[in-house]
């Protein structure tokens, strides 16, 4: 295995870092100020103008092999630094979640003429998107569960369901919701599902709240909709009907990788500020960075990062090689592993910060909320280690004695 990033890779995050210094970083008080004077779903401009920068700068659309030239192994490095910021950074370049996973779905599977009224607004940053699966009355970590009903109706298919945390609907720029139901409940347990393309102004699909995470509401939401009788075009459909299942873990793979290194950048965060608390902050005559116990949380959080990034890069490295398939075990591994670590180092700054680690002083608090919500966002940590146990009681051992 070689995770040495190509020049490009290189060159490509040098140009981030100094994106993420001279505008990103600078930008962040702005962009809070503007959300609690006008709204906490409303739009900063400031945005707009790092999009821009970043399009000059080479950084936009970095995620998508085929638009970028870069692997997953490449944009893997890229990812994280973005973590540093994930209220911003990931959207300045367009590599914000959920639109890049639907990007992918529509770049995979989508027609023609889905492509051109859906991908290219996406992957030019002139709308938002939406992806619908997840519902309240069921366990959607088992996707099969999933009970909204897409009925063929002549040209036509009328859906009817219910579903929340959907990412993305709070922001007016949301347009098109990319929505998983059943088109047949008869057939076999993953060709039960479907996913259809559902503009947002369509009669019948009604946004009834916005989901706060801990407390905060992110400028895009997280929001509970309900499909009333909703029609559209049959043309609609991606793929065909009972490939829903299929698309879904087609859009989960690289996605994973995006996450988890985003929120090694998290992490890495809290670490630049649980350091630099420890150098100056003394108590008990001594600076805090003095105290073993002190020093002590600081070195398990750089053994536990650099470990996760290593298996990050073997995941990334794996799906680049073999595709997808031939990383479901680490995939899953990194879905568990990497948000735990960040939710683990983001405790340990707290610790150090005391009081201010749990305000809106500094990022920590925020950080912190995102990393523990990413031990559910994509399938909650148990179902995951399910299916790694499973690919390990199906291992031949050369040896056991």
């Amino acid at each position: 295995m070689d995770f040495e990033l190509s020049s490009k890779a290189q060159e490509v995050c040098a140009a981030m870092w100094d994106f993420m210094r001279a505008e990103v970083f600078p930008a962040e008080p702005v962009y809070e100020a503007y959300l609690a004077e006008i709204g906490e779903h409303a739009y900063p401009p400031v945005v707009e103008d790092l999009k821009a920068s970043a399009r000059k700068r080479g950084l936009w659309n970095l995620f998508l092999p085929a638009v970028s030239g870069m692997s997953n192994l490449d944009y893997a490095a890229v990812a994280e630094i973005s973590g540093w910021s994930p209220m911003i950074a990931p959207e300045a370049i367009n590599c914000q979640a959920p639109d890049t996973g639907n990007m992918e779905i529509l770049h995979m599977f989508g027609t023609p003429e889905q492509k051109e009224q859906w991908l290219e607004p996406l992957l030019e940053g002139r709308i938002r998107s939406a992806f619908a699966m997840t519902e309240p009355d069921v366990a959607s970590s088992d996707a099969t569960n999933i009970t909204t009903a897409i009925e063929r109706d002549g040209d036509s298919y009328v859906i009817n369901g219910r579903k929340w945390w959907i990412s993305g609907a709070a922001d007016e720029r949301c347009k098109i919701f990319i929505t998983m139901g059943k088109t047949d409940p008869s057939a076999e347990a993953h060709r039960q599902q479907s996913m259809i393309l559902v503009p947002r102004d369509t009669t019948g699909l009604e946004i009834q709240r916005h989901l706060p995470i801990f407390g905060y509401q992110d400028q895009h939401g997280h929001s509970e909709i309900v499909f009333r009788n909703v029609r559209v075009p049959a043309a609609n459909m991606l793929a065909a009907e009972g490939d829903g299942f299929m698309i879904a873990q087609a859009r989960l793979g690289p996605g994973r990788v995006h996450h988890a290194m985003r929120a090694i950048g998290m992490a890495e965060r809290a670490m630049s500020l649980m350091v630099d608390r420890a150098k100056y902050r003394v108590a008990f005559g001594q600076h805090l960075s003095d105290h073993e116990v002190v020093q002590d949380l600081i070195a398990r959080s750089r053994i536990e990062i650099d470990q996760v990034r290593l298996l990050v890069y073997k995941t990334a490295w794996l799906i680049d090689s073999y595709g997808a398939k031939g990383a479901r075990t680490e995939i899953a591994a990194i879905k568990v592993a990497a948000p735990a670590m960040a939710t683990s180092v983001i405790d340990r700054a707290i610790e150090i910060f005391g009081g201010q680690g749990v305000s809106d002083d500094t990022p920590l608090a925020r950080l912190y909320a995102w990393a523990r919500a990413l031990r559910i966002v994509d399938g909650p940590d148990a179902v995951h280690r399910r299916s790694i146990a499973r690919e390990e009681l199906r291992r031949s051992y050369p040896y056991v004695g």
